[in-house]
């Protein structure tokens, strides 16, 4: 996809770096920058959080002193936060370093943030905090298939092309029903809207059995660095949409009783490895992803080189 800047005699880039979640983006995303003497814009949903220390396998401190990250650690899961929401704050953050940078880093798993870039959203109105606690509340009592069978009734175009596994964007379609009386596929652009740069797309994959070898390492990892204390400290905050997700729910199901520990860890390995699934379905469905295995690190560097105006 390439988008001019008619308003520059010079291009502006976004290069942006997608795949599953383990891969390699953080270590790529650092090595171009370097090169590109740039800086870099997470895109990952779960990296927002200042409080997700651990479980959302952010940056460490010392790649983030390495090159100058945005969009990292700058939430707290008290807050509410979405798609819609990002899209603003990125494109003003991408406006403000376009000016001293031709070439901007982008790097994430989360495909719905991703597209908040690539394609943007209808403005979706801010969902009050009675009906998000109501049907978190549901939720926990009713499980996954009572949140599935709700928004399949509401809204069967969003159902049909979702992750149903994934209640935070099942939950979302529920919140925006409630609040609104709309769909949730409502509010998505028809057209992408036109943006004043051109956008590069790097995808990173490898072989499955690998790709899953290195997620059972990194929880097992997570284990080892401290990841139960970290949950506990967010007991209070269980029902927030943000720790609706893989590595923090089923260590919740373990301070509830609903699981042993070995039972939690091995969820969250299990769970991963389908999240990481799910990701790669995502990202092959865009034709302009140029694919790439991680250690494909002269390959990569001329392809940016050649995508060039």
């Amino acid at each position: 996809m390439k988008l001019m800047n008619m308003n520059s005699t010079k291009t502006k880039r976004v290069i942006l770096i997608v795949g599953p979640t383990a891969i390699g983006k953080t270590a790529l995303s650092i090595n171009i920058a370097k090169k590109l003497n740039t800086e870099i814009i997470s895109c990952d949903s779960r990296q927002f959080y200042k409080e997700l220390l651990i479980g959302a396998a952010p940056p460490s401190q010392k790649e983030l002193t390495q090159i100058k990250h945005h969009f990292i650690h700058n939430l707290s899961v008290a807050n509410n936060y979405n798609a819609g929401a990002f899209e603003l704050d990125a494109m003003v953050k991408i406006e403000q370093l376009h000016k001293t940078k031709d070439t901007i880093i982008i790097v994430g798993g989360s495909g719905l943030y991703i597209n908040a870039i690539c394609k943007g959203f209808d403005k979706i109105p801010e969902i009050p905090d009675n009906i998000r606690r109501k049907i978190n509340t549901q939720f926990k009592q009713k499980g996954i298939t009572w949140l599935q069978e709700e928004v399949k009734k509401i809204d069967s175009a969003f159902f049909e092309s979702c992750d149903t596994q994934n209640p935070q964007r099942l939950l979302r379609a529920l919140e925006v029903h409630k609040a609104t009386g709309e769909k949730l596929s409502s509010f998505k652009s028809e057209t992408a809207k036109i943006r004043p740069f051109e956008i590069i797309k790097i995808g990173l994959t490898m072989d499955r059995e690998l790709l899953y070898e290195r997620i059972d390492t990194r929880v097992d990892k997570m284990i080892e660095k401290g990841l139960l204390k970290e949950v506990e400290s967010l007991l209070p905050f269980q029902n927030k949409n943000a720790l609706q997700t893989v590595g923090y729910k089923e260590i919740f199901s373990f301070y509830n009783n609903e699981s042993t520990l070995e039972q939690a860890v091995e969820n969250i390995k299990k769970n991963t490895r389908r999240f990481a699934k799910r990701q790669l379905t995502w990202f092959r469905k865009d034709k302009d992803i140029k694919w790439f295995e991680p250690y494909q690190i002269e390959e990569i560097n001329k392809f940016i080189s050649v995508s060039k105006l």
